[in-house]
C-alpha cells in the first residue's frame, strides 16, 4: 500500500500565513488557527520557519500548541526541566545517532503531540529525522511483525540515587515513594522496591497502535532502543561484565518473557532510519508533530545545539 512513501513534513513561513515573521506573529496566527488540529492530522508534522523563536518566547507558542503540557514522568531519556513542563531534548552525547521512536510509547499513556524549538544552532549535523510510523510498520518483514504481535515487555531497574541509568527520583520527578506507587498503580505495571533504595518496574505494552482519528495502524514501541543489541558491541560487553541481564537499567523481551532476537531489533532500528526524513534546524524553528503518526530521532552533531521540547 506504500503508506507514507513520499511523505515529508510541511514547512510554513510567515508569508504563507500572512503574518509577521516574529514570535508575536506566530502567536497571533495560532490564536485564530481553528483548522490547525485537522491540518496536523493530515500533514502529520509542520515546521514553522523564520519566526525567530527564542528560549524566552517559546512559552507563548507552546501555550497555544500544547495547552495542557505534560510532565515527563516515567520518561527514560536524560533531560533537564527548563520551564513549565518544558524540557531540553535528549542529552545523550552528540556523537551518537538516536534511533526512531514515538515518545513514551513504552508507557501506559503517551503525548498525542510534541513541539520542538531550536534555540541554539551553532552546529554541523544534528537534524531531527522523522518517519511516517505507518510506513515504518509496513517496511518490516512479515516475520518480525508477527513475532511482536503479542506485545513488548519492558523492564526498568531504577537506582535510588547512585548507579547506572536514571534514578527513580528523576524518572518520576518526586522523592516520595508513595507518589511513585500511586502513579504506577494506575498503569498496569508490576513493580518492586529493593532494600538498597532502587526500584524495578515491568510492564507489557502493545507493539502497534491505531491513530484515534484516522484509525491507521502504526509501529509504536521502543524495543530496539531498550535492547542490548543496539548498544554497540563494546558497550554491551562492558555492561555485561558488571551487570546480570536482569540488572540492566532497561531491557526488553517478548510478552512471554522470551528474548527478542538481535536481528529483529536491528531491522526495526535500521528501517526506521532508512525511511526517515531529516528536519535540518535553523535558529528559531518550531516543529509540531503528531506523536502517533510520526516517529522521531536525532542525527549526530558537532558544535552547540539546544532544542527544547514540550508534550501534550
Amino acid at each position: 500500500m506504500n503508506a507514507g512513501l513520499n511523505w515529508s513534513p510541511t514547512e510554513v513561513t510567515a508569508s504563507d500565513l500572512g503574518t509577521s515573521a516574529t514570535a508575536a506573529g506566530l502567536v497571533d496566527y495560532l490564536d485564530h488557527a481553528a483548522e490547525l488540529d485537522d491540518l496536523l492530522v493530515e500533514r502529520k508534522a509542520i515546521v514553522f520557519r523564520g519566526f525567530g523563536l527564542t528560549e524566552h518566547t517559546i512559552t507563548d507558542v507552546m501555550d497555544r500548541l500544547l495547552p495542557d503540557r505534560l510532565a515527563y514522568v516515567h520518561g527514560n531519556s536524560p533531560r533537564t526541566k527548563v520551564g513549565a513542563n518544558v524540557y531540553t531534548s535528549t542529552e545523550y552525547p552528540p556523537e551518537f545517532t538516536i534511533s526512531m521512536h514515538n515518545e513514551l510509547s513504552y508507557a501506559h499513556a503517551w503525548p498525542s503531540r510534541l513541539v520542538f524549538c531550536c534555540v541554539l544552532a551553532d552546529m554541523t549535523g544534528g537534524a531531527t529525522p522523522l518517519v511516517d510510523a505507518a510506513r515504518w510498520l509496513e517496511s518490516l518483514d512479515d516475520e518480525v511483525r508477527e513475532a511482536f504481535a503479542d506485545g513488548v515487555r519492558y523492564t526498568q531497574n531504577l537506582h535510588g540515587g547512585y548507579g547506572l541509568g536514571k534514578s527513580w527520583q528523576d524518572t518520576f520527578e518526586t522523592d516520595d515513594p508513595q507518589v511513585v506507587d500511586e502513579f504506577l498503580a494506575g498503569t498496569g505495571a508490576v513493580w518492586q522496591w529493593h532494600d538498597d533504595g532502587g526500584l524495578r518496574v515491568s510492564q507489557l505494552r502493545p507493539s502497534t497502535t491505531r491513530h484515534p482519528v484516522t484509525g491507521v495502524e502504526v509501529w509504536f514501541n521502543q524495543s530496539d532502543q531498550w535492547h542490548t543489541a543496539t548498544l554497540g558491541d563494546e558497550t554491551a560487553r562492558a555492561m555485561a561484565e558488571v551487570l546480570r541481564a536482569d540488572e540492566m537499567p532497561q531491557s526488553v523481551s517478548f510478552a512471554d518473557h522470551s528474548p527478542i532476537p538481535d536481528a529483529y531489533v536491528l531491522q526495526v532500528r535500521d528501517r526506521g532510519l532508512e525511511h526517515a526524513v531529516d528536519v535540518d534546524w535553523r535558529l528559531g524553528d518550531v516543529l509540531l508533530f503528531d506523536n502517533v503518526l510520526v516517529g522521531h530521532g536525532r542525527r549526530p552533531f558537532d558544535g552547540a545545539r539546544r532544542v527544547l521540547v514540550g508534550m501534550s
